[in-house]
This record gives structure tokens, sequence and C-alpha cells, in this order.
């Protein structure tokens, strides 16, 4: 019988020994496959959530906008352009209450920015009873702001304990709230003073982390305080100071709804709409007169306002220094 080469490779029923190491390639991709299963199916609930509870009603905000649309009308919603928008514009009252809302913003985040900075360096700098001064700045901003509106209401009254202290002064009572001069500024105060312990904390985090051979290089070169702390502590304290003016100018639109409820005489933007700001007078529009077309409507100009006003903040104040 003749003998034939014969290899098993050729053999069909062969079944070749797996290597070591595509083993474990192979496991490997398994398990980096698995692994971004889980990470991305993680990711996908609080999604589709933000979308359900954000992005979706945005959209449908858009819609309404765009029609007349009343909450007692049973009949159907008709398309109107733009008409809800120059209605908008044409409204004496709400023009008043953009303006209120812009020195809500230009006064306040200023305020805040300007205080915070302010008790952040005096903070930093001492050494004992630094937990208790902090604690004693950060309480007022978790408090209630109900609470604190009304008992600033309470001691700005015609009788109360800031108009005793004017007189006892020889100062003559003040109408504070009263008076659509002042009503506006004493709100803004307000809402300074209760903001003062949150900017205080994120200064200190950025103070603390501007490293001390900075300043100690300063003072070899002759530096004075001043100089120190504006070609020093302001540059490096600059993306604190963005981020302290997006969020506290979007803080403020949102906060001075319930301060002006709470602290104007009428609870609706008075005197004469002095303290009226967008966010009221769109409650009023949705809830009171239960139009929900021009609430809409001025919600979207309220939306593309803080946007605008986000990206001129971001591009003004992200600089780069030289220090």
């Amino acid at each position: 019988m003749e003998q034939q080469n014969y290899s098993l490779k050729q053999d069909p029923e062969y079944t070749p020994r797996p290597n070591k190491k595509s083993i474990i390639k192979k496991f490997r991709g398994s398990q980096k496959l698995q692994k971004y299963l889980f990470v991305y199916s993680c990711l996908l609930l609080p999604i589709l959530f933000y979308f359900g509870i954000r992005i979706i009603p945005t959209l449908f905000t858009f819609n309404v906008g765009f029609r007349d649309w009343n909450l007692l009308s049973t009949g159907a919603q008709p398309f109107v352009g733009f008409e809800n928008y120059l209605t908008l514009f044409k409204d004496e009252v709400f023009i008043k209450s953009l303006l209120n809302t812009g020195v809500y913003i230009v006064l306040g985040v200023v305020g805040q920015l300007l205080f915070g900075i302010i008790v952040a360096l005096l903070l930093h700098k001492i050494n004992r009873f630094v937990g208790l001064f902090r604690v004693i700045y950060f309480i007022p901003y978790v408090t209630s702001i109900v609470a604190i509106s009304w008992v600033f209401q309470w001691i700005l009254m015609g009788n109360g304990i800031i108009n005793d202290v004017l007189v006892n002064l020889g100062i003559p009572p003040q109408p504070f709230l009263n008076s659509p001069d002042q009503a506006i500024y004493v709100i803004i105060a307000a809402m300074i003073w209760q903001a003062i312990g949150f900017q205080m904390v994120l200064f200190l985090a950025g103070l603390e982390n501007i490293p001390d051979m900075l300043y100690e290089a300063s003072e070899i070169d002759g530096a004075t305080p001043w100089q120190k702390f504006w070609h020093v502590t302001f540059p490096l304290l600059n993306p604190t100071i963005v981020f302290s003016a997006v969020i506290g100018t979007i803080t403020f639109i949102q906060v001075s709804f319930t301060q002006v409820i709470n602290m104007s005489v009428d609870g609706s933007g008075g005197p004469l709409n002095s303290t009226l700001s967008v966010v009221v007078y769109i409650y009023q529009l949705a809830f009171q007169q239960f139009d929900m077309g021009l609430a809409s409507a001025a919600t979207v100009i309220l939306f593309l306002f803080i946007m605008a006003l986000t990206i001129f903040q971001m591009k003004v104040l992200t600089k780069k220094f030289d220090y």
C-alpha cells in the first residue's frame, strides 16, 4: 500500500487547539464591550429624563408662543405667528419688567461678586475662628427665601427697626418698599445679603488654589497689597469670577420671583410696577390672566436674553492675564 503524506490540518474533522493569546484577547474585548454597554446604559436614563423634563417642555413652549392659547378656552389654539411677540413689545408693563430685570442682574451680580470677594479675602487672612465665620456668613444662603423676605419687610416698615434708628439719628423715616424709587434697590440689597455666603465659598476655594510662592515673589519685587491683588489674585480668580457671574445671573433671574412676590407692597411687583421682574410678569400672564400664548412668548424672550447675556459674560470675563 502506497504511503501518503497526511496532514491533520487538511482533515475536515480536525479542530485546531485555541491559542492562549487569542483567548485572552477575546475575553478582554468582551469585557470592554460589557463595560461600555454598562456605562452608556447608565448615561441613557439621565439623558432620557433630561429630555423629558427639559428639552421637550422647552420645545413645547416655543410652539405655544406662536399660538393664541388660552387656558379658559376649550376650542382650538390657532397659529398666530409672531403676534404674541409683537404684543409683548408694545406692552409698557413688559418693557418695564425687562428694564427692572436688567437692574436686578447688573446691580445684584456686581454687588454679590464684590462683597463675596471682600469677605473671602478677609476670611482668608485670619487663622482663628475661620469655621465659625464661614458658618455665620453661609447661614443666610441656606435659610428660606420667604422667611428672609418677610423679615426684611418687617424691619423696613414705616415703624420698623431701621426707621427707628434713622429717626434717632435725626434722619426722616424712609418709605423703602412703599417707594417706587427705593423698593427695587431694597430687594436687590436683600438678595445680595443672602447670596454672599455662596459667593464666599466659591472665592475661598479659588483663593486656596493660588500658590503662596507667587505672593512671596511679588513681595520680593516690592509689590503693594493692591498690586498683589490686581496682578496675582484677580487673574487667578478669573475662572471663579466667570462661573460666579454666570450662575449669579441665572440665580438672580430665578430668585427675583420669590423676593418680589414676598417683599413688594402688593405682592405683584409694586408700587407702580417698580419691582416687577420678567419672571413675575410671566407668572401673572399664565396663572392670573391664563394667557399661555403670551406667557410662553415672554418665556422664550427671557430664555434668549439669558443665553445672550451668558455668552456675553463668558466672552468679556474670560481673558488671559499676564502676571
